[in-house]
């Protein structure tokens, strides 16, 4: 069992509210038109706010005792605390006794099927606690920890702290449930939980005297970079707010807090409150002694320390928290109740279907001395009045209008904290002036409370395994997606002409690819093939000034000419394929070295085919085997195997042409600009008739390689052939696997690789004897065996 420490004490607080209940009924038994000729009595207990007293009490008074002169009360003002009135409503919900709290905003109580005859002068949690929510959603606080009461009050607000901030990305870290009858212990376990946290912002579901007990331990632990978020409980407690112990701890608390309003004429009355005039208020009598340290009536206990007082003490003059009414709040809630209840009061008191006097006897109207709680609940569903603010209060079932101060706390030049009003809440609306806010830091920069930070553009949150969602990692964009946004979960893909820049937060045009004359690639291509041109130019130079020679005579020299002028052509032609292509750059590119290629490869074939008829026609009855190998039929067979070739390429270029395109594959911010082959069968038969006409010129080659003779050109042309179909050979995986740009590359570097082997393997032997070895340069010498 719980131990229970007697009720004593005196908190200043509530004995504002209890004197604030006091003038007004004082107020309305003044009154000539509220309640004529009836007066208001009253009898006030002090709770302690436990639960025992704040029961016993108000069952006493129910129930009738000597205090109450026997007669039951039949309304109740009170408790502070929700679970206190929850207690209160269910014991007395078969009485029908109206309980009407002025501190109890347990969402819980609003149920009016459960709590009838509950009324409360305060507004449900459930719009504090969204209130808070929406502060720290706006404040873009997404890690919080949390210390709440251990009651209906801390738990139904929590729930709907959650349930608000629930897919708004805000987490809690942790929950602290604290008990008012085990707060040391309680104190000092979330004391040390809060100092351990990574949370930057604490809210706090509690009553006011937990708080202080709480903020006791984190002053001791020294615990001063926290910044609290305070429910209405304790967001305007004069006890905390003047606590120089805590004010190093509490600086820089934002709270809602209960509509602060005024009441003309009570801060008079309680600056001329004397314990003489009032010699029977006990609670007036103990502030006296507390406030002045002396006894102020004879004839009570007192304490033998407590010099009697001299009759000149005051309240008024000197400023005190007790006499400040500069912004009432609960004690406005309390004068509230008690004017709810009087027009509920009034109103079954009068006699509406008679023109007589509140009081008569007509079966209408009710007595004072027999008032009904059932009706009197009755009446006060009904009550509408007016606020001297000029606001219409009323009660939505158990509730009143939702409206809310929101306040912090900041430091004086004294050291201790005054309220500063900062913004206001009104229904569901948040209006705050954040520039007005000194944070616990002393500044005005707003505290950054989350489990990581924020994800900057040009990346995507990832959430951390079996962590809060608030807990996350900040992931890079994919190449070709992008994020402008902060904190957003997922990348954006780029439309396919654009990616992504370096910084993965825009989309820009993808940069143009193709083999260039400009790059390092390029150049090196572009140099080899014109050094080809150069070194095929220098040979044709060579072969016109020796031109009578035997070497350059063998063999019809005008086919050697022709294959110098189709191999300088071969290397012009790799030029073609670089710079970005075109319409027509694609069309020519791939009939040139169609064309010229197969011109090259007939004049070697030619040259083979004459070489095997020459050897052939040595033999006997095959001398007119020459007559069809004269220079007119080499050269007609040239031209009719090179027109093969053209006509393919006629065909195919004026029924499917390569054409330009972007090639969007593999090259991630750059766009490959390509010839495209719309039409494979076309490149295919090209390729497959240069093939043709290669094989059958190696084939042939390799037949009349052992012919006798010194210097045999079928064997040169057989070297060349092996490297020509080596290369091209090797050129069609190549061709068919290489990405982008690199397919130009492959397809030059077959170009420059096969011509650099015709060129080498034909004439540099043939180079070698003419300017080197002129002595073997006879005809007596080539026709040696």
């Amino acid at each position: 069992m719980p131990h229970y420490e007697p009720c004593t004490g005196l908190d200043l607080e509530s004995l504002k509210f209890m004197y604030a209940m006091v003038f007004a009924v004082e107020e309305i038994n003044r009154n000539s038109t509220l309640l004529p000729g009836v007066k208001l009595g009253y009898r006030i207990l002090n709770s302690c706010a436990r639960y025992p007293w704040a029961l016993q009490g108000p069952l006493s008074l129910v129930g009738g005792d000597a205090h109450s002169c026997g007669q039951p009360v039949p309304l109740l003002i009170g408790g502070a605390a929700s679970a206190t009135s929850i207690m209160l409503s269910r014991i007395l919900g078969p009485l029908s006794v109206p309980v009407i709290s002025y501190f109890s905003s347990c969402p819980c109580l609003s149920d009016r099927s459960k709590f009838p005859n509950f009324f409360r002068t305060i507004p449900s949690d459930v719009y504090q606690a969204r209130a808070i929510a929406q502060l720290a959603i706006r404040l873009h606080w997404t890690w919080i920890g949390a210390v709440v009461e251990n009651n209906d009050y801390g738990q139904f607000a929590m729930q709907v702290f959650q349930e608000e901030i629930e897919g708004k990305g805000v987490c809690l870290e942790f929950i602290e449930t604290v008990g008012r009858e085990t707060i040391v212990s309680d104190a000092k376990r979330a004391a040390l939980t809060i100092q351990a946290s990574t949370a930057r912002v604490i809210l706090i579901f509690c009553w006011y005297t937990d708080v202080k007990r709480l903020f006791q331990e984190l002053a001791e632990r020294n615990v001063t970079d926290k910044q609290f978020l305070a429910s209405e409980a304790w967001s305007t407690s004069d006890d905390l707010l003047h606590d120089l112990t805590i004010s190093n701890v509490a600086t820089g608390v934002v709270g809602v807090a209960i509509r602060s309003s005024t009441i003309p004429g009570f801060g008079n009355y309680l600056r001329s409150l004397n314990p003489i005039s009032h010699p029977y208020d006990e609670f007036l009598r103990e502030f006296w002694e507390k406030e002045f340290g002396c006894m102020p009536v004879k004839g009570f206990l007192h304490k033998v320390s407590l010099p009697p007082c001299s009759g000149t003490e005051s309240m008024e003059g000197a400023q005190r928290p007790f006499t400040d009414t500069s912004q009432l709040r609960v004690s406005y809630n309390v004068y509230l109740a008690v004017y709810a209840a009087a027009h509920a009061l009034h109103s079954l008191l009068s006699c509406p279907n008679t023109e007589g006097p509140p009081g008569n006897n007509s079966s209408t109207c009710s007595s004072p001395k027999h008032i009904q709680p059932t009706e009197l609940s009755q009446y006060l569903n009904k009550v509408n009045i007016t606020t001297p603010q000029g606001e219409m209060f009323y009660f939505d079932g158990a509730d009143i209008p939702a409206k809310y101060d929101l306040v912090n706390w900041q430091k004086t030049p004294e050291g201790t904290l005054k309220l500063v009003l900062i913004g206001h809440v009104d229904g569901f609306d948040l209006h705050l002036n954040e520039s007005a806010i000194q944070w616990s830091t002393g500044s005005n920069q707003v505290p950054v409370s989350v489990c990581s930070e924020i994800c900057p553009p040009g990346t995507r949150k990832a959430n951390r395994k079996g962590e809060p969602v608030c807990c996350f990692d900040c992931i890079l964009c994919a190449e070709g997606e992008i994020n402008n946004k902060t904190g957003s979960l997922h990348c954006e893909p780029c439309p396919s002409e654009f990616w992504s820049n370096v910084e993965r937060t825009a989309c820009i045009p993808r940069q143009l690819d193709f083999l260039s004359f400009n790059e390092t690639l390029g150049i090196t291509l572009t140099t080899a093939a014109v050094s080809g041109a150069v070194v095929t130019t220098a040979v044709f130079v060579v072969f016109l000034h020796y031109r009578q020679t035997p070497m350059v005579r063998a063999n019809n020299s005008e086919l050697s000419f022709l294959l110098l002028v189709s191999l300088k052509l071969c290397f012009l032609c790799s030029l073609v394929f670089i710079g970005r292509p075109s319409v027509w750059s694609c069309r020519f590119q791939q009939a040139a070295f169609g064309i010229i290629f197969v011109l090259c490869i007939s004049c070697l074939l030619v040259k083979t085919i004459v070489v095997l008829a020459i050897f052939r026609s040595a033999r006997p009855g095959a001398e007119a085997l020459m007559k069809w190998f004269g220079p007119g039929q080499q050269r007609g067979s040239v031209c009719f195997f090179t027109c093969i070739q053209v006509i393919i390429c006629a065909v195919w270029l004026s029924l499917s042409p390569p054409t330009p395109r972007r090639d969007l594959g593999f090259q991630g911010s750059k766009v490959t600009v390509e010839c495209a082959m719309e039409s494979v069968v076309g490149f295919c038969l090209l390729l497959g008739y240069i093939g043709l006409l290669a094989c059958t010129c190696l084939l042939l080659a390799f037949l009349a390689r052992k012919l006798p003779d010194n210097f045999n050109e079928a064997k040169l042309i057989t070297f060349s052939m092996l490297i020509f179909c080596a290369v091209w050979v090797a050129f069609v995986p190549a061709y068919v696997s290489s990405p982008g740009k690199y397919v130009v590359v492959v397809e030059i570097f077959a170009i420059l690789a096969s011509s650099y082997g015709l060129l080498f393997c034909i004439f540099a032997p043939k180079c070698f004897i003419i300017l080197l070895r002129p002595d073997r340069n006879t005809k007596k010498h080539m026709m040696a065996r």
